[in-house]
C-alpha cells in the first residue's frame, strides 16, 4: 500500500469515527432524557431538537459551499457569506421560536438556548468547510469530533447530572459557542492569504436548499407513516427508518472527501464515489436480507424481530438515499443552479401517491419510499449525464493535489 492510499485511508476512518462519534452523542441525549426528565419536559425536548435539527441544515449548507469554492479558488474571503447566513438564521430562529414556544407549549427560557446553541452550529459550518475544502481531512475529523462535543456535550453533562432541561441546554449553549474559538484554530493556515474570489451567498443558499430538500424526502415516509398508520404500526415502522439511516449514513465519508475533488471537475472521483457508496450499499441490503430480524432487534429491541422481512426494504430505500446524496453534492460541486428540483418533486409526489394510491400499511408506505428513491436516483442521474454531455469540449481545471495533514 502506497505511503498516500495509507494516508486517505487514515483519514477516512478518522471522519467516519467523527460521524460515528456525532450520531452517537445526538443518540444519547434523549436516551438520557427519557431516564432524567419528566414526561412534558422529555417531549419538549424531542420537539426543540427537531426544530433545531431542521434550522441546522444551514450549518452543513455552509459547509459545502465553502468547501467547493475553496477546493475551486483556494483561499479566499468567506467571512460576509458565512456572516450572512448565520445573521440570517438566527433572525429566522428568533421570529419562530417564539411562534413555536406559543403553539406547542414549549418552555420559553429552554427553547431560546437551544436556538443560541444552534446559531453555533452554523457558525462553525465555515470552517468546517474550509478544512474540507483544503483536504485536511485529520483536521476535520477533529473539528467534526469538537462541534459534536460542542452540540451535545453540555446537554448530556446537564441531563445527567439531573440538572433539568433548561439548565441541560443552557450547558449545551455554552459549549457550542466555546468550541467556535477551537474550530478557527484547526482551521487556520498561518501564511496563506485569502486572495481568491469572495464566496457568494447565492452559492451557500444553493448548497443549504439541496441539504434541506434532502432531509426533507428521506423524512417524508416517517412523517407519512405517522399521519396514515395505526400508533402501533407508526412505531413500528419509525424502527424500520432506523436501518434507512443507517444505510444512508454509512458512506457519508465517501462524499465528504470526495467533493473538493468533485469541485474541480474530476470524473473519475465521481466513479470512485458512486462505486463505493453502491458496494456499501450492496453489503448492507444483503446483510439485511439475511439477517433482517438481528438488525430490528438492534434497531427496537426484540419486540420487533418479527418485522425482519422488511428489513431489506428500509435498507435499499436508505442505499439508493445514498447514491443520490452523492449525486447532489456533485450537482451542487458542478454550480448547478436548481440541484434540489428533482427532490422536491418526487417528495410532493410521495405525499399525494401516499394519499391517493398507496396502501396505507407498512409494507405500502415502506415500498412507496424505495419507489420515491427510485426515481429521485433516476431523475437526478440524468441531469447529471447531460450536465457531463455539455462539459465534453469544456477544459478542466488542474486537479489539486490531495494532502493529509
Amino acid at each position: 500500500m502506497s505511503k498516500g492510499t495509507k494516508g486517505i485511508g487514515v483519514a477516512g476512518l478518522a471522519v467516519t469515527a467523527a460521524g460515528v462519534l456525532t450520531n452517537l452523542l445526538g443518540y444519547v441525549v434523549p436516551l438520557i432524557g427519557a431516564r432524567r426528565l419528566s414526561a412534558a419536559d422529555l417531549s419538549a425536548l424531542a420537539t426543540i431538537l427537531a426544530i433545531t435539527a431542521i434550522a441546522g441544515v444551514a450549518s452543513t449548507g455552509l459547509q459545502i459551499a465553502v468547501a467547493v469554492h475553496r477546493a475551486r479558488h483556494g483561499a479566499s474571503s468567506v467571512t460576509r457569506s458565512a456572516l450572512l447566513t448565520v445573521v440570517v438564521i438566527a433572525g429566522a430562529l428568533a421570529v419562530a421560536l417564539p411562534i413555536a414556544v406559543l403553539v406547542l407549549h414549549l418552555p420559553a427560557l429552554a427553547t431560546v438556548l437551544a436556538g443560541i446553541s444552534t446559531v453555533g452550529v452554523v457558525a462553525a459550518g465555515r470552517w468546517l468547510g474550509e478544512m474540507q475544502g483544503d483536504q485536511r481531512f485529520l483536521p476535520l475529523a477533529v473539528g467534526l469530533a469538537v462541534l459534536a462535543g460542542g452540540r451535545y456535550g453540555g446537554v448530556i453533562a446537564g441531563l445527567a447530572a439531573g440538572l433539568g432541561l433548561t439548565t441541560a441546554l443552557l450547558l449545551g449553549a455554552a459549549t457550542a459557542v466555546l468550541v467556535l474559538p477551537v474550530l478557527h484554530l484547526l482551521a487556520r493556515r498561518p501564511g496563506v492569504a485569502a486572495e481568491g474570489e469572495p464566496l457568494a451567498a447565492r452559492a451557500v443558499l444553493t448548497a443549504g436548499g439541496a441539504t434541506l430538500a434532502m432531509l426533507v424526502v428521506s423524512y417524508a415516509d416517517l412523517i407519512l407513516a405517522r399521519r396514515f398508520l395505526p400508533f402501533d404500526a407508526s412505531g413500528e415502522y419509525s424502527v424500520g427508518t432506523v436501518l434507512t439511516k443507517g444505510a444512508l449514513w454509512a458512506p457519508q465519508v465517501v462524499t465528504i472527501m470526495a467533493l473538493p475533488r468533485l469541485a474541480q471537475a474530476d470524473r473519475r472521483t465521481l466513479r470512485i464515489a458512486l462505486a463505493l457508496v453502491t458496494a456499501c450499499g450492496v453489503v448492507l441490503v444483503a446483510g439485511a436480507a439475511v439477517a433482517g430480524g438481528f438488525a430490528f432487534r438492534l434497531a427496537g429491541g426484540p419486540d420487533y424481530v418479527s418485522l425482519g422481512r422488511y428489513a431489506p426494504i428500509f435498507a435499499a430505500t436508505g442505499a439508493v438515499y445514498g447514491l443520490l446524496f452523492v449525486l447532489i453534492n456533485a450537482q451542487v460541486a458542478a454550480g448547478a443552479k436548481w440541484p434540489a428540483a428533482p427532490l422536491w418533486i418526487c417528495a410532493a409526489g410521495f405525499v399525494l401517491a401516499a394519499w391517493l394510491v398507496l396502501p396505507h400499511t407498512l409494507p405500502g408506505i415502506a415500498w412507496g419510499a424505495l419507489g420515491t428513491a427510485v426515481v429521485c436516483l433516476a431523475a437526478t442521474s440524468v441531469l447529471v449525464g447531460l450536465r457531463l454531455r455539455a462539459s465534453v469540449t469544456a477544459p478542466r481545471p488542474e486537479h489539486a493535489t490531495l494532502s493529509i495533514d
